[in-house]
């Protein structure tokens, strides 16, 4: 299914080198931000106070986050919790003030405000929790940035592997940079989007490197940056399709999904187009400048069982019929 299709190739190589300089600025701008700022974390990594609260009625929930921030405690995540009656609320442990007196405190404002609420539990989450959390994340994102790296240089050649892991990454550091640089709440959800944003993005350069190969058994006088070029741009319809769909369903969840998805959402928003960018114009362009070539993927491929292997200076070899 095409929307469109471009007759000539457009040189997306031809401006690699600049749109690449400007990712490095991005890139170590977002590497500052994350060093001189930090992240925001939420609950589960620092460590806080969990309420379960019930009502008669279904909870207003902006009705309850403004009784809290009316306190003074910001940073507050509150969610229904299995029925509209009944809501989770995590809030990290104020200075000066024990989690005991906190819950209290919020509770009698609850309360105050609806007399139908009914504390059903409070929980106190450590910071020993958050620290193992925390830990876990990072395992987490080390183990999918591994498995990637196996999985590209064993299906196409070491040069796309290393190309597309600095790609992915590219595309993990420029979120966490945004998050850093706005101080948004960086919780376990939002972890979850970068590592999904992870897998969404190099599946979108392993369609362009797919094309790649293709291309270098079908055009056998084509250069490496014509072949990068056409392959390129004859994905663009499939990028638009793919990614306007995947887009338009997060943007919905930005939109109208609420505080809860909020932050998960914008992190997968981000993500998206940052990694369409990154496939064309950093693991493409960082494949380019490897040297990739003819010989590093058309070799030793065998048309039938018994047959001898393709010689890949062969102008027919690995042609489409």
């Amino acid at each position: 299914m095409e929307f469109f299709k471009i007759r000539s190739d457009i040189p997306f190589m031809r401006h690699a080198l600049v749109l690449n300089g400007i990712s490095l600025l991005t890139f170590l701008a977002a590497v500052f931000f994350l060093f001189s700022k930090g992240l925001h974390l939420s609950v589960e990594f620092t460590g806080g106070t969990l309420m379960e609260v019930s009502y008669s009625q279904p909870a207003d929930l902006e009705r309850v986050r403004g009784t809290i921030a009316a306190l003074g405690i910001n940073d507050v995540q509150v969610q229904n919790f299995g029925t509209a009656q009944d809501v989770l609320i995590r809030m990290p442990v104020q200075k000066g003030s024990d989690a005991a007196a906190q819950s209290d405190k919020v509770f009698a404002a609850l309360q105050g405000a609806d007399a139908s609420a009914n504390l059903r539990r409070t929980e106190f989450v450590g910071p020993q929790v958050g620290d193992e959390l925390a830990v876990d994340g990072l395992k987490a994102l080390a183990c999918v940035v591994a498995g990637i790296m196996l999985y590209l240089a064993i299906r196409f050649e070491w040069k796309f592997a290393v190309a597309a892991i600095i790609a992915n990454l590219h595309d993990v550091v420029i979120i966490l940079g945004f998050f850093a640089f706005f101080q948004w709440e960086f919780s376990l959800p939002v972890l979850a989007a970068v590592l999904a944003v992870l897998g969404y993005s190099v599946n979108e350069s392993v369609v362009i490197f797919d094309r790649i190969r293709e291309n270098f058994r079908r055009f056998r006088k084509m250069t490496p940056v014509e072949i990068i070029d056409n392959a390129i741009t004859s994905t663009i319809s499939r990028t638009i399709i793919t990614h306007g769909c995947t887009q338009l369903m997060v943007l919905s969840m930005l939109f109208f999904g609420g505080a809860t998805l909020h932050y998960f959402a914008l992190a997968l928003t981000i993500g998206i187009l940052f990694g369409i960018y990154s496939s064309v114009f950093v693991a493409a362009a960082i494949a380019m400048w490897l040297g990739i070539q003819r010989e590093d993927l058309v070799k030793g491929i065998v048309k039938k069982d018994g047959e001898a292997p393709l010689d890949p200076n062969d102008p027919n070899a690995g042609a489409t019929v």
